[in-house]
């Protein structure tokens, strides 16, 4: 890329080994929310560019690989020769998919304040970060916070999803440290179930408003099933969701986010943005993978018009 990206994702790229069928062979492909973030941004007609580190070895080789290959910006990507690539595991079974983590002293946990691109982040239209990529580490917090506040005293916009992975820390730390993060966040982009936990609340409509309460501008609460709710301080709608036959939902919240922010960053209107962003999560649980099933703009435009 020779443009500045306007949409820059901040936290851990993983290298993803899926096993398709019971006791079959597990099947490379790539990982790590923020990543996943990216490279569906992109596919949607974004700038995105990523903030992160990766090891010195095959793992890492091939995320840049893949970043060149889908027109993510890597410019800023460091290398750490100390450190590995993390990667993660995904099986399937009657009860869903199921997750293994190899992410310990990752190469993008060690990446901190000091690791920032200023100049980038300056520039940018918008931060998209989460609460995985706070985390995996107190130096990889720390980077977040302090990259949201030079965004938005730059005047970019703030982007957060409240991705609850309690293990990776207990869930009072969680709760402090995400509900700070909603405060600094523009748009706020949560899971039900991990809203749930986050606030406390049930209903759909009393955790929009406990989110916006802490200053989020626009919450766009995705509900599985049920579709996704979008709130405002002036308005809300909930917006259906699709029927496809489903076959790996891993990655799904991140087609979302990512179909979202490139949308909501081309029209500025969140309401059609989710419109685009629910029909590009539905198709992406269409196939394999976090990052094989993403789809194009021409692909969501195409199937919201049939």
């Amino acid at each position: 890329m020779t443009t500045a990206p306007d949409l820059l994702c901040l936290g851990e790229p993983m290298v993803e080994l899926n096993q398709h069928e019971a006791g079959g062979p597990y099947v490379a492909g790539f990982g790590g929310d923020v990543s996943n973030v990216a490279v569906a941004a992109a596919r949607q007609g974004a700038r995105a560019g990523m903030l992160t580190a990766l090891g010195a070895d095959a793992f890492g080789e091939q995320l840049h690989a893949l970043w060149v290959r889908e027109g993510v910006d890597a410019s800023a990507v460091r290398t750490d020769p100390d450190a590995p690539t993390g990667l993660y595991f995904v099986s399937h079974g009657p009860s869903g998919h199921a997750f293994s983590y190899r992410r310990a002293g990752s190469a993008a946990s060690r990446y901190g304040p000091s690791d920032l691109p200023q100049e980038l982040l300056g520039a940018a239209k918008a931060l998209h970060f989460s609460a995985i990529s706070q985390a995996i580490s107190t130096n990889a917090c720390d980077a977040c916070f302090a990259a949201a506040e030079t965004v938005r005293a730059a005047g970019g916009l703030v982007s957060y999803d409240t991705n609850l992975r309690l293990a990776l820390w207990p869930l009072a730390r969680a709760r402090a440290v995400i509900r700070a993060s909603v405060a600094l966040a523009d748009i706020v982009l949560p899971g039900l179930d991990d809203a749930r936990q986050i606030t406390g609340l049930d209903d759909p409509d009393a955790i929009a408003d406990d989110l916006l309460g802490l200053g989020a501008k626009i919450v766009a609460l995705t509900l599985g099933a049920a579709g996704v709710l979008v709130a405002s301080a002036e308005r809300r709608e909930r917006i259906g969701a699709h029927r496809v036959t489903a076959v790996d939902a891993t990655g799904a919240g991140d087609a979302f986010d990512g179909a979202f922010l490139a949308e909501y960053l081309a029209c500025r209107d969140a309401f059609a943005a989710a419109r685009h962003a629910n029909a590009a999560a539905a198709l992406s649980v269409t196939g394999y993978g976090a990052v094989a099933p993403l789809p194009t703009r021409a692909e969501v435009v195409r199937f919201l018009g049939a």
